[in-house]
């Protein structure tokens, strides 16, 4: 990477947006994974870099359901791989789920960059390598309808950061509580999932760790009512209001 210093006002997007290019350029990324992240850099600086208070309160509720889920399980797309891969791991291991790989433009050699960086971070099991049984998922076509029979299939909670929208709408379909972190509100991921944090990757994961630990402790009928009293649509609404607000200060300045 350039050399640059730590005082720079954009220091940190400046290490991941490197990150993603090297990536990129090991084979990991396919070329249109450098959009989606631009995208969500700029959701991103209009959000202030920071965990605004909606994204706290769907921190909690996505915590809470991961707790409760018989069978959690934690899909995982290039993005947060090269993001997050070993803060996946970690949080997989916190709450005893599983992580699966699934990738829109899915190759061979992607599936096993991706298992190999996974690997690398951590994990002892990674479902969704590429000679891995799957069953189709109703509602989906192609590579993106893959989901291992002891894995998404078998879910009842699924945290899909990062991914896209169809896959979320399918998952939901079939019954399925769907947990994504996407920086935009707007998305169909974000708009279809059940529990929407409107928050940058490498933030939420930490703080979804430290609420796991917060949590752990809880009466089952203290989570279910934490999950229950949750209303995403709600919740993306004062996210967008948080936007609206940040337009409003620029038209006084």
């Amino acid at each position: 990477m350039n050399d640059i210093s730590p005082t720079h006002p954009r220091y940190h997007s400046l290490l991941l947006r490197d990150k993603m290019a090297q990536a990129y350029q090991e084979g990991i990324l396919a070329d249109t994974a450098l959009i989606a992240h631009g995208r969500g850099e700029a959701f991103d600086y209009i959000l202030g870099e920071k965990t605004n208070p909606p994204a706290n309160k769907a921190i909690e509720a996505a915590t809470a359901a991961l707790l409760l889920a018989k069978n959690p399980v934690l899909s995982v797309n290039g993005n947060t791989a090269v993001l997050a891969g070993e803060d996946m791991v970690n949080l997989a291991n916190l709450i005893q789920a599983k992580v699966e790989i699934n990738l829109f433009y899915r190759t061979p050699q992607r599936v096993m960059k991706v298992q190999e960086v996974l690997e690398s971070a951590g994990a002892t099991e990674v479902l969704g390598k590429e000679d891995d049984d799957y069953l189709p998922l109703e509602g989906l076509k192609g590579p993106r309808s893959r989901a291992h029979p002891n894995g998404v299939h078998q879910a009842d909670v699924v945290l899909v950061p990062l991914e896209d929208g169809d896959r979320a709408e399918a998952l939901v379909a079939l019954d399925k509580k769907v947990i994504t972190i996407d920086l935009n509100p707007l998305s169909r991921t974000a708009q279809k999932s059940s529990i929407t944090i409107v928050d940058n990757l490498v933030r939420a994961l930490p703080l979804m760790m430290a609420e796991v630990k917060k949590l752990k402790g809880c009466y089952r009928e203290d989570l279910e009512k934490i999950v229950n009293e949750f209303d995403n649509a709600e919740n993306i609404h004062n996210t967008l209001d948080l936007i609206s607000q940040h337009f409003k200060r620029d038209e006084r300045l």
